[in-house]
């Protein structure tokens, strides 16, 4: 193979490779540029150059050709040095094509000059990439046409209780047009906002709703395996005196009915406990307040059950479905 096609190889990976007493090619970074004016990209790109005064072997050209054609060095610089001669012959009388990498030939002074053909980019990092030119876009404005304010009132001007040439003489036909506008625009935006507050109180209340079917429904779906209760008999003794006292404190304990609570949080100031206790009644719950600790701190649960049961259902929903922070009370 020439060495132009090893010297396109080797200038993908070294920036300068130099051939024996006839000079050097070296690439040169270039950045991204960008020409707005023309719509023009360029990536960023290593372009090739060529210094005639670099002429000492480096090895890199003669190595790298000794390996590919299996040949030892001495034998590949050899053939180095006769394409060489070869070169410099037809510098002479004709320029020199050197494949894809460009063309040389003599100037006046009788020096090598280099002209790069710039179709190869030798910045691998580039792979893909290409120049490319942007069409412009040019959108057309828009033709819009102008608006007719009174179109309607002057084709309908027999329904309306004056005409141009009547107010002709009074004078004071704009006047009663504009105040016929704004009255009949207040009374649209009046209608407009009364409607549309009935609308957002309506779907706030079906919204509610259907929380609390949704709440109530999920509740009822958990459940819990509380165990088998062991039986208790006991043998009592009492006579008359006793059985009334004992229906007596029957009564009293069902006045005394315990509740279960679903404790959703504790507040110092009352306000902040309300304010809680609107807030879980907005979103389904029957929330509510439990007992005031023995510190007079108020209680605010989600809801409040005489079945143990419930609330405990209750409280799986809420910390295992919606990853929420409550906690047990049982209230005597």
């Amino acid at each position: 193979m020439s060495l132009a096609y090893y010297l396109r190889e080797l200038l993908y990976q070294y920036e300068c490779v130099t051939i024996p007493d006839f000079g050097a090619f070296l690439t040169r970074s270039f950045p991204v540029h960008i020409d707005y004016a023309q719509g023009v990209f360029s990536p960023f790109r290593r372009e090739l150059t060529f210094n005639h005064l670099l002429k000492s072997n480096d090895g890199v050209l003669t190595q790298y050709m000794a390996t590919k054609q299996h040949i030892s060095y001495e034998s590949a610089l050899r053939a180095i040095e006769k394409e060489i001669i070869v070169w410099k012959q037809k510098l002479q009388t004709q320029p020199l094509i050197l494949g894809d990498l460009g063309e040389m030939r003599l100037n006046s002074s009788k020096k090598i000059e280099f002209i790069p053909y710039g179709k190869i980019n030798y910045d691998k990092e580039a792979f893909g990439l290409r120049m490319f030119t942007r069409t412009p876009v040019v959108t057309e404005p828009k033709k819009t046409e102008p608006l007719k304010i009174f179109s309607i009132m002057e084709e309908n001007n027999e329904n309306f209780m004056f005409t141009p040439e009547e107010n002709k003489s009074s004078g004071g036909s704009p006047v009663l047009r504009y105040t016929a506008i704004g009255i009949l625009g207040i009374a649209l935006a009046g209608a407009g906002y009364y409607f549309g507050g009935q609308y957002l109180e309506n779907e706030r209340a079906k919204n509610q709703e259907m929380a609390q079917k949704r709440i109530q429904s999920n509740v009822a779906k958990a459940t819990f395996d509380l165990g088998a209760v062991s039986k208790i008999e006991l043998n009592l003794t009492a006579n008359e005196t006793e059985a009334a006292d004992e229906n007596n404190d029957e009564a009293a304990a069902t006045l005394d009915q315990p509740y279960y609570s679903i404790i959703a949080g504790t507040y110092r100031d009352m306000a902040n406990a309300e304010r809680k206790l609107e807030d879980l009644k907005s979103q389904g719950y029957s929330a509510a307040f439990a007992v005031v600790n023995p510190e007079g701190l108020h209680r605010v649960a989600y809801g409040r059950y005489t079945s143990k049961r419930e609330a405990l259902n209750l409280l799986s929903f809420i910390k295992y479905s919606l990853k929420e922070e409550a906690w047990y009370l049982e209230e005597n």
